[in-house]
């Protein structure tokens, strides 16, 4: 297993593009389940943020299907929350105003999960620190799944109802129709690190993170993207020359991308058919 990819240490996951047919129905969710701040809304497209930072970008489409139970996609996007103080307030803010599907404390970090307006996983989570975190010889990191002190967590809150500054998008968990596949894209190419492997499922990161991405084929989707949900996964890259690297490795490997921005912005779709930007790390 590697442990260790070629992608620069600092890459994360930067916006989610979800494509919805009720825009002011999902908008007044991100903003008063989940905390969000719309900064931008037009006919047809909404930016969600925590802070200045774009988190979650909406699209409507309001002719398009409901995505179908084959179709690869999201599993969820994960909010990364700085406190758990912030978790408890994430909390109180589902209970009171939506439902609360699931909690899940996984060693690494503590988890509340649910389901947006239109079907699109979510998941709120606090990490505890790195060195707490479970770390085998070989970089695997040892993500659990135990029962969460859910009174704990909400005891924490502080009755706010945004969520602070430095909320990001932690990690993304995709559905997609073939592990080793999906292997060979993200970490033999894209150059992400393997952290985990349980049954159905991979977890890779850059810079030692327990993931970035989680790839899983629990529902043996195998068509893909056409519904609503899902249009695209942002991957930041810290500099210039590492988004180059990158993007020499897909071509080389059989890849096509789109014509690069003059910030060297780049997009295309994994072997699923889900969408990818990737972009260094600088507003564009």
């Amino acid at each position: 297993m590697t442990t260790e990819g070629t992608l620069p240490a600092a890459t994360r996951p930067g916006r989610v593009s979800l494509r919805v047919t009720d825009l002011e129905r999902v908008v007044r969710f991100y903003e008063d389940v989940l905390g969000l701040e719309a900064r931008a809304i037009g006919d047809d497209r909404a930016v969600l943020a925590a802070g200045e930072t774009p988190l979650v970008v909406l699209r409507a489409e309001p002719e398009l299907e409901p995505r179908g139970d084959d179709e690869t996609g999201l599993f969820h996007t994960a909010l990364l929350v700085p406190s758990r103080a912030a978790l408890g307030d994430a909390l109180e803010r589902i209970e009171r105003r939506w439902r609360l599907d699931g909690t899940a404390d996984h060693v690494v970090s503590e988890a509340l999960y649910l389901v947006d307006p239109e079907g699109n996983g979510i998941e709120v989570y606090r990490d505890r620190p790195r060195e707490a975190w479970p770390v085998a010889d070989d970089g695997t990191v040892g993500i659990g799944t135990e029962p969460l002190d859910v009174e704990g967590v909400r005891s924490a809150g502080r009755g706010r109802d945004a969520v602070p500054d430095g909320t990001t998008v932690g990690h993304l968990h995709l559905e997609v129709s073939s592990l080793p596949a999906a292997r060979e894209f993200y970490v033999d190419t894209v150059g992400f690190g393997c952290k985990q492997r349980v049954d159905g499922a991979l977890f890779v990161a850059a810079g030692g993170y327990h993931h970035h991405l989680g790839l899983n084929v629990w529902r043996r989707r195998s068509a893909p993207p056409q519904g609503r949900g899902l249009e695209r996964v942002e991957v930041v890259v810290p500099d210039e020359n590492g988004l180059a690297a990158l993007r020499t490795r897909l071509e080389e490997a059989g890849h096509a991308t789109s014509s690069a921005r003059d910030d060297g912005a780049f997009g295309m779709t994994d072997p699923d058919g889900i969408g990818l930007r990737f972009r260094r790390d600088a507003p564009s």
